[in-house]
């Protein structure tokens, strides 16, 4: 190796950290129990909303999968008062952005404009919450444009390796469930998605968060005027089976006859988001997969060439979480890569990680972390999860603290208790004529699967 190489391999030392600047909030909470968060923050004439419910697709009826989301999603399409293009034509006068999102734990009405335009985004973003009409014909079209994107969805190995091991991981956990079927859209009905949002939007399961440009007692007046009449409601069952228990390594292979790759998913049951192991599982994940100078990418890219990347992945939520390690191989080296994950896996359980590896570690999580909450999207966003997650009040301002005292031992620590190779589940879409003899040194049980999620 040249002085040259040897330079360019070397880490350029961290920076010093740089101060948060984190703006002072006013927080106070509605007669009808909405959360209400405002943040001053006057350096752009910007103003932003998230108002946000702790439901989520977690909440859809076992026999209704889908629901939540697609009610999310007409939510924009129509109101008592204007139509599904009235409403479009509204943000777009005002050059501003109105979305709803819904994911596993709780689901989020946005909106953003300039602060000039503030009064008309939060009168519309309160009318799209509390009085869509759901339209019929929205309604179909929705459906329709849903099954459309569901046999877009069977055609990407990336879709079925999570719907599988979703499946493998949670069983009967609403968690299980990664998408609607063509039956269960067909079922749907536009008195489904009235009662839906009355049992889940409820004021009292929500909080209001608002950053920007703005003058705290008339924006909560404001608010008070828009949603203080809301009604609050019984608060959702969060009562799940648990997850089934683990004693095994497995294999699952979901064949794709003809794929020149095969997507590879190795998992453990994990943890959940409140866990007292997440910044220790924060940094172990970040040795080993979180970015391009990982252990695995390094292993399996790098030195192998078996892959353009390979990562690990800390899915922590409300109720249950996995840790995975992915990646996506030439199938004739498949088993290679296997062998490659599972050394990696027991290394990090087996044998402490490097001082330089943990200073990286933290300097690359401590320093990515002012970026994020730079922006006022970034800190708005920030602030929904504290207030969806239940995270302390003080997470943001002592969320570098907390990186910094995690040590070797704390890694090892988590990386034993909840890495356990000889329990895994590996999920692989491939051609499995290519793929099933590669696989079976590293697994006695190998189920086989179709692109539709049936049994061969």
């Amino acid at each position: 190796m040249t002085e040259i190489e040897a330079f360019r391999r070397q880490m350029p030392p961290p920076l010093q950290a740089r101060p948060l600047n984190l703006p002072e909030h006013f927080e106070t909470r509605l007669p009808n129990g909405l959360g209400l968060v405002v943040v001053e923050d006057r350096r752009l004439p910007l103003i932003s909303f998230r108002l946000a419910f702790r439901s989520g697709d977690a909440n859809d009826p076992p026999a209704l999968p889908g629901l939540s989301d697609m009610m999310t999603h007409l939510l924009t399409e129509g109101t008592a008062t204007r139509s599904s293009r009235e409403i479009a034509e509204q943000v777009e006068r005002l050059g501003a952005t109105l979305t709803v999102g819904s994911g596993s734990d709780f689901t989020t009405v946005a909106a953003s404009s300039l602060s000039l335009y503030a009064e008309e985004i939060l009168e519309l973003l309160a009318e799209v919450t509390l009085s869509p009409s759901f339209p019929q014909n929205e309604i179909d079209l929705a459906r329709e444009n849903t099954k459309q994107l569901l046999i877009q969805q069977r055609a990407q190995p990336n879709f079925l390796a999570s719907e599988r091991l979703a499946q493998v991981m949670f069983g009967e956990h609403p968690y299980a469930r990664v998408s609607p079927t063509p039956e269960s859209l067909d079922a749907l009905s536009r008195e489904d998605f009235v009662k839906f949002r009355e049992s889940t939007f409820i004021p009292n399961n929500a909080v209001m968060i608002i950053v920007g440009d703005v003058e705290s007692d008339s924006i909560v007046a404001r608010v008070e005027q828009l949603l203080g009449g809301w009604q609050p409601g019984e608060l959702p069952d969060l009562n799940f089976p648990g997850l089934p228990k683990r004693a095994a390594r497995a294999a699952y292979l979901v064949d794709r006859r003809g794929s020149a790759q095969s997507n590879i998913v190795i998992a453990n049951h994990g943890i959940t988001r409140t866990s007292r192991d997440y910044f220790p599982m924060l940094l172990m994940h970040t040795v080993l997969g979180a970015n391009a100078s990982s252990r695995l990418f390094m292993n399996l890219r790098e030195e192998k060439g078996y892959t353009y990347g390979a990562y690990s992945n800390l899915d922590a939520r409300r109720l249950a979480g996995t840790f995975r390690a992915t990646a996506e191989v030439r199938t004739p080296v498949t088993g290679a890569s296997l062998h490659e994950f599972f050394y990696e896996l027991n290394r990090v359980r087996d044998e402490a990680v490097s001082d330089e590896e943990i200073k990286n570690a933290k300097s690359y999580l401590t320093g990515v972390f002012p970026i994020r909450i730079e922006t006022q999207d970034g800190l708005t966003d920030q602030l929904v999860s504290i207030r969806m997650y239940d995270l302390p009040d003080d997470y943001l301002q002592t969320y570098r603290d907390r990186i910094n005292a995690v040590t070797a031992e704390d890694i090892q620590r988590v990386a034993e208790k909840y890495v356990r190779p000889e329990e895994a589940a590996i999920v692989i879409v491939g051609d499995a004529a290519e793929t099933s003899e590669q696989v079976k040194p590293y697994s006695e049980t190998i189920e086989l699967y179709d692109t539709e999620g049936n049994r061969k």
